[in-house]
Formats: structure tokens, sequence, C-alpha cells
């Protein structure tokens, strides 16, 4: 009989997380917050001195979805704030290959969001209303991440990503940071919507 290959990662806390079963006991922010805080966006081509991290895009996903639904319980902010959790372990891939990896990577990711979810309080899997309204701030970050750190112009983006509403306050300048600064940012946000 064949060895099957090993198919966990060992993280910094020493959980061992199952990427094929992956349970909440085996989920800590700190692994997340680190993980994302260094990995990056756009697949790295981004302008700055440091790459532009997935840790950096939720913290502003989190506070674009916020402005956008003022009234929204304090879970679905923090749902928003971990909507990209999974690429803690399996990285960001630009959708033009997610859409060449197929249905792998979604079943994969959907896997390690629910046990995300349930580590943290939150259904595994949130109401199609609240991934719509995450998804909305989602696209407002990418557009203003393809205009000022990405080299995309403004046309590119108004056609990839949609151009964000005016009444939507929005950042003046997304600036690349060090990891471990964004990384303290990642969790200091979930410390205060998990108090």
């Amino acid at each position: 009989m064949a060895k099957l290959p090993r198919a966990w990662q060992r993280m910094l806390s020493g959980r061992r997380l199952d990427l094929l079963d992956p349970t909440p006991m085996d989920i800590e922010i700190e692994d997340i917050a680190h993980g994302l805080a260094f990995v990056a966006r756009w697949n790295g081509q981004t302008f700055g001195d440091f790459p532009y991290s997935v840790a950096e895009h939720s913290v502003l996903v989190e506070r674009l979805f916020s402005s956008l639904n003022p009234s929204a319980p304090v879970k679905w902010q923090l749902a928003a704030l971990l909507h990209d959790a999974p690429e803690y372990v399996i990285g960001d891939m630009i959708s033009p290959v997610k859409a060449a990896v197929g249905p792998g990577y979604a079943e994969l990711d959907d896997r390690l969001t629910a046990a995300i979810h349930l580590r943290f309080g939150l259904p595994a899997s949130i109401p199609v209303s609240v991934k719509k309204q995450i998804k909305k701030a989602d696209k407002v970050s990418a557009w203003l991440e393809a205009t000022q750190i990405a080299g995309f112009s403004k046309e590119e983006a108004d056609k990839f990503f949609g151009a964000p509403k005016d009444e939507l306050p929005l950042p003046t300048q997304l600036e690349p940071r060090p990891p471990m600064a964004v990384k303290a940012d990642f969790i200091k946000r979930f410390e205060e919507l998990t108090r």
C-alpha cells in the first residue's frame, strides 16, 4: 500500500493543521496573522519597499465593509476581517490561476474557511447576503490596490473590479508596510472585534 503524502503543516504555534481535514482546535489567530502578513497580494507585483500583504488587504476590507454596512453586527465585521484567512496556509492565488486550477482550490478554501469560522464563533458558512457585502468591499479594495500600488489604470480597474461609489470614504494612499507591523494591526483589529 502506497504511503499517503503529508497533508499537514506545522504552525509557529506548534499546531499541526491538516489541510485536507482541518479542525477548529488546530487554528490560532497568531498563526493566521503571521501567515497573512507574509503572503503577497498581486503575486508581489506591487510598488513599494514591501509586498502588499493579504493581512493588510484583510484589514482594509473589514474597514470598507464596516463603512458600507455601519449597522452590521460585529460577527460579520469579523467575517470580513477573516474573509481571506485560509490564505495563511494556501497562499493567495490571483483569479486567473484559480480559474486554471479549477474546483479543487475552492473546495480546499471552503474547508479551511469553515474550520476558521467555527474556531472563532462564526457559522461555518455565512449568509449569502453577508458574503455579497464582503465581496463588494473586497472589490473596492482590489480597485484601490490595482490603481494605487499594482500599476493598473483607472479604466482597467473599473473594467475588472468596478468603480467604487462616490459616497464611500476611501483611503487616499495605500502604503505597503513591514510584515510584523501589519501582523500587529491584524491582531489588534481581531481583538477589538472579539472583546
